[in-house]
């Protein structure tokens, strides 16, 4: 199937939840489904809502200590199941011995969105919700609702590794180490520029209202996916042709890019989609609270260690990044990953990706805290 690779990097997004508890129970390896909801949430813009809600997964038992918990959050209009291709026999995370808690992003669709919460905060009224907010919030999941007070790890791919450097700042001793692959503690000017251009593309859709369509602004979130295409593999992907891998025999690149074009988030809501990208454009952990904005201050008041593993071809978060980021950062393994498929080399789309990820985060987890 044409999509697998790329709809494996974003965690199958808005395809519907996974089976229920059930089926669960039969396969370890399929997720719990949860809602937590938050009552009168405070977000960094000073917004209040009613309720937020974070819909989240889990994969396992959490032990009687409640000390074998590892959070994975989501990454863009991911849900819960973005990180199974570490989870199972013979992967990184073993569901015998571990906990996962598999979070979901707010304007996911699923968790509190714009497309889901009702007025005074639908659609474009909803507020922007930084990265900080998310971490607060899953903060919030894990102590009241699990009450688990220590994670043996926290793994985010992409916005889900923006999540792991804030949770690294803004609480640094919760976790006893972290992986982050495809993605930076801060998004910089050309990132925000990308995004920007991504969401100028959608928007310029005279269906898109402002935000208050009555009907899917198609031709606009077809814009929008088309710019989000040329930048997700890297050149040389598009140059040798790797779509080929996975499509079936006589496809040709007019049909690929007609599908990027047309499928490439089904269902995604314009407003989940643009709010997912001002959440992912503000990230900064500089501006937490107590950095003044530094973000090499911030980086350095890392404690636990760090698993920091660029895509040697990210478009999104180049590995020129994550070279500037690291030797700011106390106990940071940088390993970047040899591939040719860019920013989602981070998520496993390929065999020799999914090897690779898989061997260097086993290593890592089990390696003794120095």
């Amino acid at each position: 199937m044409l999509f697998r690779y790329f709809l494996i990097a974003l965690g199958t997004a808005l395809l519907g939840l996974a089976a229920g508890p059930a089926h669960a129970q039969r396969n370890p390896d399929r997720a719990k489904v949860h809602t937590f909801t938050i009552a009168g949430f405070k977000t960094e813009s000073g917004t209040t809502l009613p309720q937020a809600r974070v819909v989240y997964g889990t994969y396992g038992r959490l032990n009687a200590a409640r000390d074998n918990a590892i959070l994975l959050p989501s990454h863009y209009l991911a849900d819960h199941r973005g990180y199974e291709w570490l989870i199972g026999p013979g992967k990184a995370l073993d569901t015998t011995k571990v906990f996962l808690v598999a979070t979901e992003l707010f304007g996911n669709g699923h968790s509190s969105s714009p497309s889901n919460t009702p007025e005074p905060f639908h659609g474009p009224r909803f507020p922007v919700m930084t990265i900080r907010d998310n971490v607060a919030a899953v903060h919030q999941l894990l102590t009241q609702d699990l009450k688990i007070t220590h994670l043996r790890a926290i793994i985010g791919f992409s916005m889900g590794a923006q999540q792991a450097f804030q949770w690294a700042v803004s609480y640094p001793t919760f976790a006893d180490r972290l992986v982050a692959t495809s993605g930076t503690a801060k998004c910089y000017p050309h990132g925000v520029v990308r995004l920007e251009g991504q969401i100028a593309a959608l928007t310029a859709d005279a269906a898109f209202q402002n935000g208050d369509y009555t009907a899917p602004p198609t031709k606009g979130i077809e814009a929008f996916a088309t710019v989000w295409t040329a930048w997700l593999y890297s050149q040389e992907w598009w140059r040798r042709e790797l779509w080929k891998a996975d499509s079936k025999p006589g496809t040709t690149f007019a049909q690929v890019l007609h599908e990027y074009r047309t499928n490439f988030i089904p269902g995604a809501d314009a407003n989940d989609l643009i709010l997912q990208m001002r959440t992912w454009e503000q990230h900064d952990v500089g501006t937490t609270p107590g950095f003044g904005g530094d973000v090499e201050k911030a980086l350095r008041s890392i404690k636990a260690p760090i698993l920091y593993m660029p895509s040697e071809t990210d478009l999104y978060f180049p590995l020129t990044d994550a070279r500037y980021e690291a030797p700011f950062i106390p106990g940071v393994v940088l390993k970047p990953i040899p591939s040719l498929w860019g920013h989602t080399a981070g998520a496993a789309p390929n065999p020799a990706d999914a090897k690779f990820l898989n061997d260097n985060i086993s290593q890592f987890l089990v390696q003794p805290r120095r």
